[in-house]
């Protein structure tokens, strides 16, 4: 990170403890002056339910600290109460859910703390235990003050995020924690991993499973800051770093253009999806964008090859006959989508709308075509196709077609086929950028001589980490760079682990691979959602700060981050037009 952003104090949003009877929110001495000493500047939050209130608060906010404080309404997860339950703070429940869902799509680091644990764990799919007294073997509340460690904690070796500062600080695998509760999460839910237990097996901690900055302990380490720090500064200082790392992410994306050359979202359309909203059917949406500080999403028409003596409408799901007439449809689709976005997105055909759009706030979407069925064997249909404003034609798909062989086919030409080598020269000609993921090798060198302009692959891996033919080959990737070209890197499991298990770990692994191979000024990210593409740590749009995060933290310079996010691929539709 630069000395500007390390200059400034992140600020962590500390929520805080609403009393009904008196109308006050209040927080404890201890909560803001360990944030202040880890380098941090406390800020309280107003418990409050109103979206639009807690949107804004994050936006203001780098890090959250959620408190500890009353107990859960076993409402909010479908249990009736306890006889044993304390009291509930309906006000802050509602809210902190709402807060932290919130949170979790916009990648904010969260720390939570007893019960910031448990609402974590609740917002997110966990199981809260009413009460523990009848099920625990040592004692999990204290007479004792506060800063006295009352009990023991077991933490694991698979800790993502403190793991390191908490080895550093301990002799052992054992941390002496204080203890004020009897509600417990019993079950972690679908995004944490259980990270500590207490010696009669209750859950003492649990980080992120998705590669996001989410921590949560249920002791009180505020109050172990100075008499037993190893259980406590560590994490504070986590979440004040992992602050810092967000502000500068943020500060990032908001001073250069983000882009994703690939997307198929337009795929989903039959579901009636709506850009505009939150739509759990697609992976990149208007508000997922915004979310992830996304600003441009080139959004293809994804054409299926049909078999041999198969009609092109037995692979769609409309009744279209012509694959030209599918393409527009699809983009008076967009188009559609766009036009009723309220003034969320607008479409962008030139480098200039881009930046308009930027400025104006609105997210940009761009055009592409994959699988060159669509031009019906016309060179007319290229020129027809361009007058829309696409960017790029993805020359095949999975199986030949009359333009060239797909690394799936059956090398029907050997390469590109004489109608092939026209439809290149012609792309060339009127700018659009010839697109060789899912071309077969053949038809990639064919096409690294035919074309007098750079090419593109816009959403392809490195053979040498995942043997797959959709994948590139160092020489490959070497001759693309030395036609000056780009590959974006993608964000589909198979291409990136032969097991698919792959996580946005294996797709830093594959960006660093082809940066070696081919150099910073050839590289960008094409992810591939709602064409089976999404990793745990980048699911979906909302998610594309967390790879800035991470970015940074391998070390690349801000200038490096926006060659990778989308200056690359720009400079090349910029040379590449007319």
């Amino acid at each position: 990170m630069g000395g500007t952003f390390l200059s400034m104090r992140p600020i962590i949003g500390v929520t805080g403890n609403f009393s009904a009877a008196d109308g006050l929110t209040t927080i404890t001495k201890a909560y803001y002056r360990c944030v202040e000493c880890a380098g941090g500047a406390p800020v309280i939050l107003p418990p409050t339910t109103d979206e639009t209130i807690l949107k804004a608060q994050l936006d203001s906010v780098d890090g959250l600290l959620f408190t500890g404080g009353a107990d859960l309404n076993p409402l909010l997860w479908g249990e009736e109460p306890s006889p044993k339950l304390g009291n509930i703070n309906a006000e802050r429940d509602r809210a902190e859910l709402i807060l932290a869902k919130l949170a979790y799509n916009r990648n904010v680091p969260m720390f939570g703390i007893c019960r910031g644990l448990q609402t974590l764990v609740a917002a997110f799919g966990g199981k809260i235990q009413q009460d523990i007294s009848e099920t625990q073997k040592i004692k999990h509340s204290q007479d004792a003050v506060r800063s006295e460690p009352t009990h023991s904690v077991s933490y694991r070796g698979e800790m993502v995020s403190v793991a390191a500062t908490v080895s550093e600080a301990s002799a052992s695998d054992k941390l002496l924690v204080n203890s004020f509760h009897h509600q417990v999460a019993s079950e972690p839910g679908p995004c944490f991993t259980v990270t500590a237990t207490s010696p009669d097996g209750f859950i003492e901690a649990v980080e992120s499973n998705e590669h996001k900055p989410i921590v949560a302990v249920q002791w009180h380490p505020e109050n172990l800051y100075d008499s037993v720090p190893e259980s406590s500064q560590p994490f504070f200082k986590w979440l004040v770093e992992e602050a810092c790392i967000y502000r500068h992410a943020k500060q990032l994306h908001d001073s250069i253009l983000t882009l994703d050359s690939h997307c198929d979202t337009p795929m989903f359309f039959h579901l009636g999806v709506n850009l505009s909203q939150r739509d759990p059917n697609v992976l990149v949406d208007f508000q997922k964008m915004q979310e992830g500080k996304l600003d441009v999403s080139n959004m293809v028409c994804y054409l299926p090859q049909p078999n041999e003596g198969e009609p092109f409408s037995k692979k769609i799901h409309f009744p279209i006959e012509s694959p030209k007439q599918y393409v527009d449809f699809i983009f008076d689709g967009i188009e559609k989508q766009v036009a009723e976005s309220n003034g969320m997105a607008a479409i962008a055909k030139t480098i200039s709308d881009l930046k308009e759009n930027k400025r104006q706030g609105k997210r940009s979407i761009m055009l592409g075509i994959e699988n060159g069925l669509a031009l019906e064997g016309d060179l007319k249909n290229i020129e027809y196709f361009a007058n829309k404003g696409i960017t790029y034609i993805t020359l095949c798909h999975n199986g030949d077609n009359d333009i060239c062989d797909s690394c799936r086919g059956k090398q029907t030409f050997g390469g590109l086929s004489d109608f092939g080598k026209q439809v290149v020269k012609e792309m060339n000609r009127l700018g659009i950028l010839v697109d060789l993921s899912h071309a077969g090798e053949t038809t990639f060198y064919d096409c690294i001589r035919e074309s007098e302009k750079p090419i593109v692959c816009s959403h392809s891996n490195c053979r040498a980490l995942c043997d797959h033919a959709r994948n590139l080959t160092d020489d490959q990737m070497r001759a693309l760079a030395a036609k000056g070209g780009v590959m974006q890197i993608t964000m589909y499991p198979g291409f990136l682990q032969k097991d698919e298990n792959a996580t946005i770990l294996d797709a830093l692994k594959h960006l660093k691979h082809a940066i070696e191979i081919m150099g910073i000024d050839h590289v960008g990210i094409g992810t591939d959602f709602d064409g089976d593409g999404g990793i745990p740590g980048l699911r979906n749009a909302s998610e594309m700060l967390n790879l800035t995060r991470f970015l940074i933290k391998e070390g690349y310079t801000d200038e490096e981050i926006q060659k990778i996010w989308g200056g690359n691929w720009l400079n090349l539709l910029s040379s590449n037009t007319h």
